[in-house]
């Protein structure tokens, strides 16, 4: 894993100024806990602080190469799942290596391919190479996004880092958050390259960045393309689990103790299967961790989006899979703590939270880095294999938006509901979406020959798999690397996203359940409860003194009168939420307080510019 930074300046010589790039790095410590390292020249200066996974002694940061044309420095974050196969083509091609890191296949890597390296890696990944020989910096991220990755450009170079804080720690960037970022803010959509930030950009994923003194490159090297799928049903669920055994296999790599995710749900429960069958191949057993809530299970009450509390199928997947399982019990008092929501905006830097669930999967994570420093999570098979509601939902399916928007309105209610109606009017929201989800859905090809209802559901499955998982998977990564724990996701190994993406919804869907491919391709080590089970989404607290707990705050907030957030926030709107006496045990009763004291508190902590002109 690890957290990269960096600063390149063609009219300076960086060697000579370090203070910058030590603020910079050391915002990455959360990241990387088990070393730090810094290496400048010339124009170009790189920091990294490493969360120890592979070759321990051997994969320090950052590493770097020389030769007759010019060095070539390296920072890298993640994994690359494939490095062995790399590692022997590279050495039949004359390398020789000095660690058994996958850093350093990346780094000969590209001293062999350039800037074609991308292409052969398989893996979750965003790294930067200075390379000397030609004074331009490179930047990569991979296909899914998995790994986060920013740049802000300078008057004479570019500044990265994994995350936004490593940039705003520099003294040229302005903390400045414009209509437009409030705009990304307070919509579920995800454009592509945003960062909110004034000035600051994503680098997208499957893209190559590369900044010389002639300014930033672009090059995209993957796409989730249309292609037409020949398989039957049965060599399509032959050929799903195929994958996944080979996902997992690789994916279980490491050094350092690792574990599973354990919802209960098919995502979760699969892929710890396969896990447990494989390490219990050499004698291991597989840890697993599970969320749950003070009195959750016995006080269950089913709505339209959750039907069953998870821990009994959570229960019954670990008797079943023999692994050595925790259930991680959290209680309201935890769940609202100011300090909680403070660790996740600085994980985030930003008050894009889904509230008690950001809350909840911050302690599980920190709960779970006591035990393991890598762990497995099902994220992203409800992008790939078509779980969600509103994939069978018909007003989603026709809706001419975004669906989850649909399903999520319905279910979760709005948080914007405490903003100024003057805010409100200014951001106009329901425009940014529709401009969005024009751009999103332009970029889905439709395969020769296919139906109106087949080319729906493919463009629903394409805005699933390039917006919606990227939202969740930087939360994963966010809350994760908070904590120091390095979260794996199987199901957006790219091989398996094109296979399945490719596949007609028919297929996907062929016993009229959410999931097909993925039930019938793993039920041989599933409980028979996981393989009836409906989806049910991540779990969130029904404690009524969680509610309570936030009205608590929204009154010692509206104490405040002078706070910058009622620039942003009606004050009697959120009085109105605040006094309510209704019971409000479910998320859409809270949303707009979660939404006004996330706003406050980063307001608190950052303190940025909102130019609202």
């Amino acid at each position: 894993m690890c957290g990269i930074t960096g600063w390149v300046s063609f009219d300076r010589d960086l060697g000579t100024e370090t203070a910058a790039l030590d603020a910079m790095t050391e915002t990455m410590a959360c990241r990387g806990p088990d070393d730090r390292g810094v290496w400048a020249q010339g124009a170009a200066a790189l920091g990294h602080r490493r969360l120890a996974i592979i070759d321990l002694p051997g994969g320090r940061q950052p590493m770097s190469a020389d030769t007759p044309q010019g060095t070539v420095a390296l920072v890298y974050s993640g994994e690359t799942y494939n490095f062995t196969e790399l590692r022997r083509d590279l050495a039949d091609r004359g390398h020789r290596f000095t660690t058994d890191s996958d850093t350093e296949v990346v780094l000969r890597g590209y001293l062999e391919w350039g800037d074609a390296l991308p292409e052969r890696l398989n893996g979750m990944y965003a790294f930067a190479l200075w390379d000397g020989r030609a004074d331009k910096l490179v930047m990569v991220r991979d296909r899914m996004g998995i790994k986060p990755f920013y740049y802000h450009p300078t008057a004479d170079g570019v500044l990265f880092g994994s995350e936004p804080k490593a940039i705003l720690a520099h003294p040229l960037v302005r903390r400045r958050v414009r209509l437009d970022g409030l705009r990304e803010l307070f919509t579920m959509i995800k454009t592509p390259g945003h960062a909110v930030w004034d000035g600051m950009h994503e680098v997208e994923p499957g893209t190559v960045v590369t900044v010389d003194r002639s300014g930033v490159h672009r090059r995209r090297y993957w796409d989730l393309e249309t292609r037409p799928h020949t398989d039957d049903q049965d060599a399509t669920i032959a050929h799903v689990r195929s994958l996944l055994d080979d996902i997992v296999r690789r994916q279980l790599v490491a050094d350092v103790p690792r574990c599973t995710l354990l919802s209960g749900g098919l995502d979760s429960s699969a892929m710890t299967a396969l896990a447990a069958r494989q390490l219990g191949e050499h004698g291991e057993k597989v840890r697993s961790f599970a969320v749950d809530f003070v009195g959750q299970a016995e006080n269950f009450v089913a709505d339209e989006l959750r039907g069953t509390p998870d821990t009994p199928f959570v229960h019954d997947v670990a008797r079943a899979a023999g692994t050595d399982h925790q259930d991680i019990v959290l209680d309201a008092q935890a769940l609202a703590d100011p300090g909680i929501r403070a660790a996740v905006i600085r994980a985030r830097d930003l008050p894009a939270g889904l509230g008690d669930m950001d809350a909840s999967l911050y302690l599980l994570f920190r709960a779970i880095r006591e035990h393991s420093t890598v762990a497995l999570s099902g994220e992203s098979a409800d992008e790939v294999f078509g779980g969600y509601l509103q994939f069978f939902d018909e007003e989603a399916r026709r809706a001419d938006t975004f669906p989850w928007l649909v399903s999520l309105g319905r279910h979760m209610g709005e948080d914007t509901d405490v903003l100024r109606p003057d805010l409100t009017q200014r951001l106009d929201l329901a425009a940014y979406v529709a401009d969005g989800y024009r751009d999103a859905a332009a970029g889905v090809q439709r395969l020769d020959g296919e139906s109106d209802f087949e080319y729906r559901m493919r463009r629903i499955c394409h805005l699933h798999l390039t917006r919606f998982v990227r939202i969740l998977l930087d939360r994963k990564d966010r809350a994760s690397m908070a904590v120091g724990l390095e979260v794996r996701v199987p199901f957006c190994d790219h091989r398996l996203v094109e296979y399945v993406y490719n596949t007609p919804w028919a297929l996907k869907s062929f016993d009229g359940r959410e999931k097909s491919l993925l039930r019938e391709a793993t039920a041989d080590v599933l409980p028979k409860s996981v393989y009836d089970r409906v989806k049910s989404p991540y779990p969130s607290t029904q404690d009524p003194k969680y509610a309570a707990a936030l009205q608590e705050q929204a009154k010692d907030l509206l104490t405040r009168t002078g706070h910058p957030v009622f620039d942003l926030v009606d004050p009697d709107r959120l009085r109105r939420a605040a006094e309510r006496e209704a019971p409000m045990s479910g998320q859409a009763d809270r949303r707009g307080l979660e939404r006004a004291l996330d706003l406050a508190l980063w307001l608190d902590l950052y303190e940025p510019e909102i130019d609202l002109s």
